[in-house]
């Protein structure tokens, strides 16, 4: 008796190659604009206020995909897609880390200790 799987291999599905490197952890696609950000207020209503890397505060909803998964609360580090429209002051957050993510993403340089922090800039 046949039976389908579903979601197939997800070890392949989330991996991506950077040279000789496996990145495991997807990063933000820059051809589209996408940032890192950190969650700075919860709003209520799948809205939050992130503070983005070029600096910006952004009021950033959570798509109804991301907020029936997983649960995102202040000083988690997400990535953000700003709206073509209102590109500095809304967007998306399209990925959020987890504590082991954001772990590698620290050892890596693609963000910095600051930057989490609410310091300074990530670059």
């Amino acid at each position: 008796m046949a039976y389908h799987k579903r979601g197939g291999n997800r070890k392949k599905k989330n991996r991506q190659v950077q040279g000789d490197e496996v990145i495991r952890v997807p990063l933000p696609d820059r051809s589209k604009g996408q940032l890192f950000g950190v969650i700075e207020q919860a709003l209520g209503s799948g809205w939050m206020d992130v503070r983005c890397e070029d600096g910006k505060i952004r009021r950033c909803r959570i798509p109804g995909k991301l907020k029936r998964r997983m649960w995102m609360r202040v000083g988690d580090v997400v990535i953000v897609q700003p709206w073509p429209v209102q590109t500095d002051e809304r967007g998306d957050i399209v990925y959020r880390y987890t504590r082991t993510q954001v772990d590698w993403l620290l050892r890596r340089g693609k963000i910095s200790q600051d930057f989490i922090s609410g310091g300074e800039l990530l670059f």
